[in-house]
């Protein structure tokens, strides 16, 4: 690993706010943070969908987790459809970033959470109880890292603020998926 990229990895986890900025200072094109956020689309979704495929599970699985560019399309869209409504929550709640460095922001945030979630995986085979509990532990430092960036990233005043775009922009996920997964079943029956 790029000992600068351990560096960053490190400072995310310790101070969030300072990774972020950072991030946000080097600049990234549109072209690039786009470019970045489908390759890690696509991580997600052959993580997800090698999970469905390996555990076994009495639970129902929804039919698109057996088609991987189904999940590519879920996955792609759900961030594409949150990075917008979190940076439109955040204008009207008096931030100013811009929607390059949350986009970068959020770019960054989900390689940190596909590492947490391919180590996550390894160590729940080897020892199923200390992955639920290193899970637990990653969720809750994730949420906090998170909510820092969201922060710096619409350079809002404080981390509730954050949280209540978060919450607003969670409401907006839900209509937006809601439409993308309509608009993805009717696709699979042939409807245009």
């Amino acid at each position: 690993m790029n000992p600068a990229i351990g560096q960053l990895v490190q400072t995310s986890l310790r101070a969030p706010r300072d990774a972020a900025g950072q991030i946000m200072a080097l600049g990234l094109t549109r072209e690039v943070l786009w470019t970045a956020l489908a390759l890690v689309a696509i991580f997600n979704a052959a993580l997800l969908y090698f999970i469905f495929q390996t555990s076994e599970t009495a639970l129902p699985v929804p039919g698109y987790a057996e088609r991987p560019l189904a999940l590519f399309v879920i996955i792609a869209g759900m961030m594409v459809v949150y990075v917008h409504a979190m940076y439109w929550a955040g204008r009207m709640l008096g931030g100013s970033g811009t929607l390059n460095d949350l986009l970068a922001l959020v770019v960054w945030f989900q390689m940190l959470r596909a590492a947490a979630q391919l180590v996550i995986m390894v160590v729940s085979l080897a020892l199923p109880a200390a992955g639920l509990l290193l899970s637990l532990g990653v969720a809750i430092l994730g949420v906090w890292i998170f909510l820092n960036f969201v922060t710096a990233g619409l350079r809002l005043a404080s981390v509730w603020q954050a949280l209540a775009v978060l919450i607003a922009a969670a409401v907006g996920l839900i209509l937006g998926l809601g439409l993308l997964l309509t608009l993805i079943g009717l696709a699979a029956q042939g409807a245009t």
